[in-house]
């Protein structure tokens, strides 16, 4: 990371921080962000409440500017005006009038995007179809329900195929079908190209569809990386008889292991060397009966980062 917010080689990331920070008065919002969310990703952004996650947000689409950092957007500077309408957005709380048709809505947005009326047709049609309302644009906002609200929302948020979106709770409101419907679209986005910037706390949610993760805390990266990554392994336990004198030592390869009522137990093992470890003990004279492998939880890795030091 450099001291200043200067793009990487090569094509620019769709954000790029350095000490993002944002102060009001005395109050602290934003302690100093320092991040990167590559292009064509899924980059889930989490914390607790008060972390400072929407302060980012609304830094980052340029709603307020910051106390002191740099970031960039799409390779220009935060708050640029110019590669708004290469972003698309869906805030937490929308709503849209009733009286209106899907069409009107997206058309509204196409105008005060400033974008050629002879586009806007194809461009509406594209929205649609990608949320799957292809059949309802001349339908009225107040005939659909909560979840094709929702679907709206996001085909606002896409329109003319922005190449970052920013999603903020897109899920939060929604049953388990509309959850699921919004993630296809989410992984669409991604299939495209798209740069997704997921602000959730709904953990699972993010645990299936995105690629990285960053989370913060009092305004500050706690943790970030690619979700495998962060996780990192989880429990193995294996319920084994006849080793041979002195074998657990030399187990020991694999990290510090625990003996319990026939099981031996390794935390924090990555789940790729499980095999090594059987064909190990196998070498050592065991004989294997049962392997259980459980995998950290998004949530479980959450509350670990976010524990007092």
């Amino acid at each position: 990371m450099t001291d200043r917010a200067s793009a990487p080689t090569g094509a620019s990331p769709a954000i790029h921080t350095v000490g993002l920070a944002k102060r009001y008065g005395s109050q602290v919002a934003l302690a100093g962000l320092t991040m990167t969310v590559p292009r064509g990703l899924v980059f889930g952004f989490l914390g607790p409440n008060g972390a400072g996650k929407t302060t980012a947000v609304k830094l980052l689409l340029g709603l307020a500017r910051p106390t002191s950092g740099e970031g960039l957007v799409l390779g220009a500077p935060v708050g640029d005006v110019a590669v708004r309408g290469r972003v698309g957005y869906l805030p937490e709380l929308f709503r849209y009038q009733g009286w209106m048709r899907a069409r009107e809505v997206l058309g509204l947005h196409l105008r005060l995007g400033h974008q050629p009326r002879p586009t806007w047709a194809a461009a509406i049609d594209d929205a649609l179809r990608t949320v799957g309302l292809a059949g309802r644009g001349d339908d009225r906002v107040q005939t659909f329900s909560k979840g094709m609200q929702q679907r709206l929302g996001l085909a606002v948020a896409l329109i003319g195929r922005p190449e970052l979106v920013v999603l903020d709770e897109p899920t939060s409101a929604l049953d388990p079908v509309g959850r699921h419907d919004v993630r296809q679209v989410i992984r669409r986005l991604r299939d495209r190209g798209t740069a997704v910037f997921l602000n959730s706390h709904l953990l699972t949610e993010v645990e299936q569809v995105c690629d990285r993760v960053a989370v913060i805390d009092r305004g500050r990266v706690v943790g970030e990386g690619p979700l495998a990554t962060l996780l990192g392994g989880g429990a193995v336990r294996v319920r084994c008889t006849g080793l041979e004198a002195g074998a657990l030592e030399r187990l020991q390869a694999f990290g510090p292991a625990s003996a319990a009522d026939g099981w031996l137990a390794w935390a924090g093992l990555d789940h790729e060397r499980v095999p090594d470890l059987v064909a190990r003990l196998v070498a050592e004279g065991a004989r294997v009966y049962q392997v259980d492998v459980t995998q950290t939880t998004l949530e479980e890795r959450f509350l670990q980062l976010l524990a007092p030091s």
